[in-house]
């Protein structure tokens, strides 16, 4: 959806009486308006993979016994284009997939020590060994980097070619990380609204001027 302007306003008072370092975070704001709030513990669960134990807000300051804090923050809403404060997205990236070939011939010549050395080798977790089978099986074809540790492992144990892996041009593996303010996906979905709305002008530009012509 596209920006309009807004801000909000939050305040916060505290003061610590206690011989404990107090925490003021985020959470501790109150803000003015009820669609506009920092990022806390709610927000924070929101996101997959973060550790709600660990979600108490972005840390303001440290108050010690007998001191106290007074402060009023002023929260405006903007895009990253005008400033890198107002980005929602923290990183960005796309790597081309990945089509990953195991010879498995060479394999079959390896002992089942070799296969889980080899397999280790690989920093990103791509492989693993079948408890059962004993085989190498791929478990996450997407995690592969392209950082060549595991072909390199091949060729020290003089196994050139037990790999084989090449980037599949015409699909590629997009990631994108949030800072937390928007969903990772929500972030996604407002990009492409924003592309369609630009790429809606241009077309509507190049129809005005053929009909000028």
């Amino acid at each position: 959806m596209p920006v309009t302007e807004t801000e909000a306003v939050a305040t916060a008072q505290l003061s610590s009486n206690s011989d404990q370092t107090l925490d003021v975070t985020s959470h501790d704001l109150i803000s003015s308006d009820s669609s506009v709030v920092p990022v806390d513990n709610n927000l924070a669960q929101e996101i997959d993979g973060f550790d709600s134990s660990e979600a108490r807000g972005i840390l303001i300051v440290k108050l010690r016994r007998g001191q106290e804090l007074k402060l009023r923050a002023i929260a405006r809403k903007g895009i990253g284009k005008d400033h890198a404060k107002w980005s929602a997205a923290a990183t960005v990236g796309f790597m081309f997939e990945p089509e990953i070939q195991i010879n498995e011939a060479l394999m079959e010549t390896l002992t089942l020590e070799e296969r889980k050395e080899w397999v280790d080798s690989c920093p990103t977790k791509v492989f693993d060994v079948d408890p059962q089978t004993q085989q190498v099986v791929m478990v996450d074809a997407a995690a592969y980097t392209y950082d060549e540790e595991i072909l390199k492992k091949a060729e020290a144990m003089g196994k050139p070619g037990l790999l084989e892996s090449i980037s599949r041009e015409d699909s590629f593996v997009f990631t994108v990380e949030s800072t937390g303010a928007i969903q990772a996906a929500q972030l996604f979905i407002n990009a492409i609204y924003i592309l369609k709305t630009k790429l809606d002008a241009i077309r509507l530009s190049f129809d005005t001027e053929e009909a000028d012509t």
